[in-house]
């Protein structure tokens, strides 16, 4: 109890390092057969779908009094860090997997980091610096070993890197947005990851406008029960429930420390991809362990 009642927010984080690591496998064996655009509206969707039936059910006030500039920054969390942000990092997984692409995701603390000293003029010391360059040293080891697999090739790796670094530095741009917008308000985790969830929906409506794609009309890769059915899954773990308890921890503690528990993600996934009979070499344990070595130490000795 003791630990639920304190540190409420640390195990939220933690909570969603897991379940980003199980669904991100999940995702990047979909990504085969449905484009990002359309997964992250599709998992988008649904969660939006749970999140209100659960704020009726529990008689909360769907449309609760809130402040302009809290709403319209976590519509921006939204859009950027969810509607970009997710887009972008389902590209990644397609490309990189999910071992190397949660890998590069832990860049998002250090980006956060460095977003807060610049918008928010807060404090770096040396030794977070330090942290920061032990997490880019892990991730660089990890990413230039030798690679052996198709889906690893030059054609594939520096798209997914980028794509890997485009996600990590809008989640963090949208989690300093929301992080600003909570600390101002009363509103519920819930209610907030909601209207997140609402924004980053916008922005992908809006981009497949651009892109002069039907929206109304179902696409043949979600005519299959078994695929809307495992996307409906993943999105009440990674989306509904996940971003629920991201909320929560950014809600119970600052920004760096849920963005660093968060990013543990790499410690998670890699026993899961070794049971599914993934290979996975000394180096790349020694990489991930230096990588959240470093994100702990940004934080830590902030």
């Amino acid at each position: 109890m003791f630990f639920l009642t304190n540190f409420q927010g640390e195990l939220a984080a933690l909570g969603v390092a897991f379940l980003w690591a199980l669904t991100s496998i999940v995702y990047s064996k979909l990504g085969k057969k449905i484009p990002p655009l359309l997964m992250n509206l599709s998992k988008g969707g649904i969660a939006i779908a749970l999140i209100i039936f659960t704020i009726l059910l529990s008689g909360q006030q769907l449309l609760p009094s809130i402040n302009v500039i809290p709403f319209i920054l976590l519509v921006l969390s939204g859009a950027v860090g969810i509607g970009i942000g997710d887009t972008a990092y389902f590209s990644a997984l397609n490309r990189l997997g999910a071992r190397r692409t949660l890998l590069l995701k832990t860049l998002g603390p250090p980006f956060a980091a460095i977003v807060s000293v610049v918008f928010l003029k807060e404090q770096l010391s040396y030794t977070a610096w330090i942290g920061i360059l032990l997490t880019v040293l892990g991730i660089a080891w990890v990413i230039s070993e030798r690679a052996t697999s198709a889906t690893s090739t030059n054609k594939q790796l520096y798209p997914g890197i980028g794509f890997a670094l485009l996600s990590a530095f809008t989640d963090a741009l949208g989690a300093v947005f929301s992080r600003a917008a909570l600390t101002d308000t009363n509103v519920t985790p819930l209610w907030s990851a909601m209207v997140r969830l609402i924004g980053g929906a916008l922005i992908l409506l809006f981009w497949l406008m651009l892109e002069r794609k039907p929206v109304g009309i179902p696409v043949k890769e979600l005519r299959s029960g078994k695929l809307l059915g495992i996307i409906a899954l993943c999105a009440f773990l990674s989306t509904y429930l996940g971003f629920w308890l991201q909320q929560i921890s950014l809600k119970f503690t600052t920004a760096g420390v849920a963005k660093s528990l968060g990013a543990t993600s790499p410690l998670f996934v890699i026993p899961i991809t070794f049971f599914l009979g993934d290979v996975v070499s000394t180096r790349a344990i020694l990489g991930v362990l230096v990588a959240v070595a470093g994100v702990g130490l940004l934080f830590i000795y902030r």
